[in-house]
């Protein structure tokens, strides 16, 4: 059936071309948005003139003498008319004409006898010749994956996606107005590093061949932008792309948007109400005005783990905090004092040297923000990096590594100073209220086809 349909369309390619249209024409399109059209329309209706629509054709309606069609851009939808006594080409029109064509016509704005508001077009141009149906079932896929295989269906078909990723864009925007009204100064840092470091994560690896050397995708920007803290910036931030060979699930994608900040002269928490103050009014809607919950890591085992967990082994406390306790944190929370063994890049507390001076926001049982203050004592930070590199030769391949370089840049001096990473992602999936961040990533990574 399918194979009939393209057959069909490829026949009416031919039919342009015979006739001397190109079905694929280059040009510039006087032209006006949909939406407005639709909010002058009255102005526009009053003055008779001409006006241009472009867009791709979602319904059509073919009545003999007459053709509706709903014809749609990136603002919004309106119908156009089609009239043969009033288009030269009415039956070229008519004959090769389909749903996913996108065009351009001209006419006046009129309503319709139904209440509509309509274009009567004048003068009509196909612009692009789709040469593939839409699916007919897509709503209701049973393959969730399909949709995100064909995302650029799924923007067509689907306005509530299309919404997902503008409000996407709109964080973004909204983060970025905000840091800079604050100060901030926005840089970019290699993706391609000599060394993982920044976070615990396995990472991606590849080779440059014209310096015939290995590089790994960066797992986090933190210790490129520490070395910016030693070289006399006091506000920065990067937002990009991060890389984690990691599993897949409702809060992880192998590559993410992350946003990592850092401020000079600062401590955790005066981070914690920097984060609050930057992320409240975004969050206002699904949890309202109230304080943030704050409790210790220590806390949350009592507060929310199963009492027959047991004795849990040193090494294996921060996995069941992971499985048993933080998908039971629903309300925004700062879990506070995370312990020193996990938490190699941050300063220990100086009341308990067993834990360190670190917070995570955890919002629907996902950690939105890590941050810290920075450990800035070079000595201090050489031993926790051994420890890690010892732990990675040993065969845990998440385990951060040892750089000397930044060991080195540390040794110069870097300022008192407080960081913090946030997924974008996952901000945005609980923002949309969406159940999985793969909704808010345009092209999530996924499994080939066949394997």
């Amino acid at each position: 059936m399918l194979d009939d349909i393209i057959k069909e369309r490829r026949g009416k390619l031919d039919d342009l071309k015979n006739t001397g249209e190109n079905p694929y024409p280059s040009g510039s399109f006087l032209r006006i948005s949909i939406q407005g059209g639709l909010r002058d329309f009255s102005k526009f209706q009053r003055s008779g003139k001409s006006i241009g629509f472009s867009g791709r054709i979602l319904g059509l309606r073919d009545q003999g003498n007459i053709i509706f069609i709903d014809l749609a851009d990136g603002s919004g939808k309106i119908q156009i008319l089609l009239k043969r006594d009033e288009l030269k080409d009415f039956g070229l029109i008519k004959r090769t004409i389909d749903i996913g064509d996108f065009i351009h016509v001209s006419g006046a704005l009129l309503t319709t006898k139904k209440g509509e508001k309509s274009l009567a077009a004048k003068k009509f141009q196909l612009l692009t010749k789709s040469l593939r149906p839409f699916p007919t079932e897509w709503y209701g896929l049973k393959d969730v994956e399909e949709r995100y295989r064909k995302r650029y269906l799924d923007l067509v078909l689907n306005g509530e996606v299309r919404k997902k990723i503008e409000d996407r864009s709109k964080i973004v925007a909204d983060i970025k107005k905000f840091l800079n009204k604050e100060g901030f100064v926005e840089v970019e840092t290699p993706i391609l590093q000599e060394i993982p470091g920044g976070a615990r994560a396995r990472p991606f690896i590849t080779h440059h061949n014209a310096l015939d050397q290995d590089f790994y995708l960066r797992i986090a920007p933190e210790l490129f932008l520490k070395r910016l803290l030693v070289g006399g910036f006091e506000k920065i931030f990067e937002l990009g792309r991060v890389f984690r060979n990691e599993g897949i699930d409702r809060d992880h994608n192998p590559e993410f948007t992350m946003l990592e900040l850092y401020v000079a002269y600062e401590d955790w928490r005066g981070l914690m109400k920097f984060t609050e103050k930057m992320l409240k009014p975004m969050l206002k809607k699904q949890f309202g005005s109230k304080k943030w919950e704050e409790v210790t890591y220590a806390e949350t085992f009592k507060k929310y783990a199963k009492k027959n967990i047991g004795v849990v082994p040193h090494d294996k406390i921060d996995d069941v905090f992971k499985h048993e306790v933080r998908p039971k944190i629903a309300e925004p929370t700062f879990v506070t004092h995370y312990p020193k063994d996990i938490s190699p890049l941050a300063k220990s507390s100086e009341k308990d040297r067993g834990v360190t001076e670190r917070f995570q926001l955890i919002i629907g049982g996902t950690e939105l923000v890590n941050g810290f203050s920075e450990l800035n004592d070079p000595v201090d930070q050489r031993e926790r990096m051994e420890r890690q590199e010892a732990d990675f030769r040993a065969g845990d391949e998440e385990s951060s590594r040892l750089d000397e370089e930044f060991l080195e840049a540390l040794e110069y001096g870097m300022p008192p100073a407080a960081g913090l990473g946030l997924g974008i992602d996952r901000l945005a999936a609980i923002i949309t209220e969406s159940h999985n961040v793969k909704e808010v990533i345009i092209f999530p990574t996924l499994r080939s086809k066949g394997k």
